[in-house]
């Protein structure tokens, strides 16, 4: 009985070695034509300026930000949250023209993400225009009304109308 099963075993064994190509390995590693030797390729951290960048921006080290949000954008071109720290940093900045081609180019990408709503929004209220940045408010607020920064810039709103020079009543 016990040769039996032994006997089935190598059997088994070897039908399971037929799909193995020639010269090449199991089914569980790679084949030689697939294992290619990458030693000589520089590493590159993708997303370590995003990241960086993330860290300056909180840090209110908006020039900084910027230039890392830059470099990354260099490096991927269409990256969204490249693309919206970029935006957000220029706008800080005062560099709308910067941050209106980001946004232009982040729009078909992340157009109805409440992100982009409320970033976009806050770049029009800083370039004064109030009715355009509503649009935007409103919509992130339709998109999550729990959402507290779209509450907030609802209410900032609300108060650059009511202070358009933007002193405070006394």
């Amino acid at each position: 009985m016990l040769r039996t099963v032994l006997a089935f075993t190598l059997v088994l064994s070897l039908a399971a070695c037929e799909d193995m190509p020639i010269g090449g390995f199991s089914a569980f590693s790679n084949s030689p034509e697939t294992a290619r030797d990458t030693s000589n390729r520089e590493y590159y951290e993708s997303d370590a300026p995003i990241v960086k960048g993330r860290v300056l921006f909180r840090d209110e080290a908006y020039g900084r930000a910027y230039k890392q949000f830059k470099d990354a954008l260099n490096e991927v071109p269409n990256d969204p949250a490249a693309l919206l720290g970029f935006a957000a940093s220029a706008d800080m900045l005062g560099r709308f023209d910067q941050s209106n081609s980001a946004y232009a180019k982040l729009q078909p990408v992340i157009g109805n993400r409440i992100e982009y709503h409320n970033n976009r929004g806050y770049s029009l209220l800083l370039q004064g225009q109030l009715v355009a940045a509503r649009r935007h408010f409103l919509r992130a607020y339709e998109i999550d009304p729990s959402n507290e920064r779209a509450a907030n810039n609802l209410e900032l709103l609300r108060n650059s109308v009511n202070y358009p020079s933007g002193r405070a009543a006394i």
